[in-house]
């Protein structure tokens, strides 16, 4: 039980953050009025977190939703169909209690010629199905014989036969996802899956909450989101900087999930606009270890107010050195918010948000 000092401690914290947290960044890139399609979710699920079209017949796009599923957009009937589960457990699926039965597919990706589904659930770790669908096979679900805590992102390295993926955090799941950007834990990984040998390669460790993870189009890098710290890593795979790390940008805002387009330009959504609170928060030890120790219940109560409290629509498009080419923003929040992911094809971006019970596609404006 928490005792009393602690809690009143904590519940001061808390409450500044929250009155903070109102507090955000004026915008001057408005672009919530572009042409959109909102496209709900069915079957009483949330959060379509990714996207991806299958390269073999053009079908989709594909998402992962809240209670396990995997569907798929059938575009001549405008509805989403089941296409597969990350888990056979089905029973009361769908909120947040029941993901660590039920599965919460993340990151997904195609393979180009195979017609195969590659998935970061949170819970499972990387998992594939097949081109019929069904329930997902585990490829997968421990490294160095710990079990993955919270499977994120992924992107596929074609020509060399590679899945890199992401594991956000050692200690806290999915569903406590708040408390890895309160704590600022830095025990985030980079995976990397050999399709020939089945192993698995620890790339980078100790990263703060690694989320997105795209590969350049040349081959050359690798990107890696860092959502707690508002920025996006570049990791060199080839050239004489291979094997070093280094900042590609910086952000206005916490992001998820990163997609490259067919220019080689990259789509970063972003949860929300940077709040310097927390990074006072990260600046005072004794405030960091609160929060560490405080019941989860509480902080997922505390991650649902913010959520309330912070509504609107942030992602940036990036150039091949990390600088900002646009700034895609809808700023109360009214047509899409809580971004996760943003897809370009077509001339139209598809964006996806862990909470939303919908997708959005909106056509592209130079």
């Amino acid at each position: 039980m928490l005792n009393s000092k602690l809690f009143h401690k904590a519940s001061t914290v808390l409450l500044i953050i929250h009155v903070l947290l109102l507090v955000g960044f004026p915008s001057n890139n408005l672009s919530g009025d572009d042409a959109f399609e909102v496209i709900p979710i069915n079957g009483g699920a949330v959060g379509p977190e990714s996207f991806d079209f299958n390269p073999v017949d053009g079908s989709g796009p594909y998402t992962g939703v809240s209670d396990g599923r995997i569907v798929k957009f059938i575009q001549s009937e405008g509805r989403w169909t089941d296409f597969g589960f990350t888990s056979p457990y089905r029973e009361s699926c769908g909120g947040p209690a029941m993901e660590d039965k039920c599965g919460r597919p993340l990151g997904l990706k195609f393979h180009k010629s195979r017609g195969v589904l590659y998935v970061a659930d949170a819970y499972f770790g990387l998992l594939e199905l097949g081109p019929n669908g069904g329930l997902a096979t585990s490829l997968v679900s421990k490294v160095q014989g710990l079990p993955l805590k919270f499977t994120n992102g992924l992107d596929i390295d074609y020509t060399n036969g590679f899945i890199y993926f992401t594991d956000s955090s050692q200690r806290y799941t999915r569903r406590d996802h708040m408390l890895v950007t309160l704590t600022a834990e830095q025990k985030g990984s980079l995976l990397k899956y050999d399709f020939e040998s089945k192993e698995v390669t620890v790339v980078l460790h100790n990263l703060t909450f690694p989320n997105g993870v795209a590969l350049s189009k040349d081959g050359n890098f690798l990107l890696v989101t860092e959502t707690t710290n508002c920025r996006i890593l570049r990791f060199w795979l080839k050239t004489p900087k291979a094997g070093t790390l280094e900042v590609f940008a910086d952000l206005p805002g916490y992001p998820d999930n990163i997609k490259i387009n067919e220019n080689g330009e990259f789509w970063v959504a972003m949860y929300s606009r940077k709040r310097e609170i927390l990074s006072w928060v990260h600046s005072k030890p004794w405030i960091v270890n609160i929060l560490s120790k405080l019941p989860f219940v509480i902080v997922r109560v505390t991650s649902y107010i913010i959520a309330k409290l912070e509504s609107e629509g942030l992602a940036a498009k990036l150039g091949v050195d990390g600088e900002i080419l646009k700034i895609l923003e809808d700023v109360n929040g009214k047509t899409w918010k809580y971004a996760s992911e943003v897809m370009e094809r077509d001339g139209y971006i598809w964006i996806g948000s862990v909470e939303n019970p919908f997708a959005v596609k909106m056509k592209i404006q130079e």
